[in-house]
């Protein structure tokens, strides 16, 4: 018999489903209307334009995470994983080149979504590991 699912499980499986598509959204947006554009020049839409395969392989590990875990099936906690190191890594690059960048200074729209994405990036990662980890018995039933 499987160990009962632990508390907050049904809160983290939305939410690597809202990680995945709140990603799909937002590069959506930043190659149809630009709306997501902090800035316009060609340092700062290089870095971004970086950001899509890595973002993409992040999103994928969420959907996965969350399709294998509401099945409870081992890799289901291997993809939470994944995807929480993704998060924060990924946030750790965002943060470190607004820093150098002088980015966070800017006062848009576009820059207070950047910041809620830094956040949470950092917040959700963290958060999803601590709490993956913390869970593991009842996840990975042997």
């Amino acid at each position: 018999m499987k160990p009962a699912r632990p508390a907050g499980f049904a809160v983290v499986v939305c939410l690597l489903v809202l990680v995945a598509v709140v990603t799909l959204a937002y590069w959506t947006t930043y190659f149809t209307s630009g709306a997501t554009h902090v800035r316009e020049d060609e340092v700062y839409l290089a870095f971004e334009n970086a950001f899509p395969l890595a973002d993409g392989w992040m999103a994928s590990c969420a959907l996965l995470a969350a399709i294998g875990l509401w099945r409870r099936r081992p890799w289901g906690f291997l993809f939470g994983l994944l995807t929480g190191s993704s998060l924060v890594y990924l946030g750790c690059l965002d943060v470190l080149f607004n820093l150098n960048e002088g980015t966070y200074a800017i006062d848009s729209g576009a820059m207070g979504a950047e910041i809620f994405i830094n956040v949470g990036s950092l917040a959700v990662g963290a958060g999803l590991i601590a709490w993956l980890w913390r869970h593991r018995e009842a996840l990975m039933p042997r």
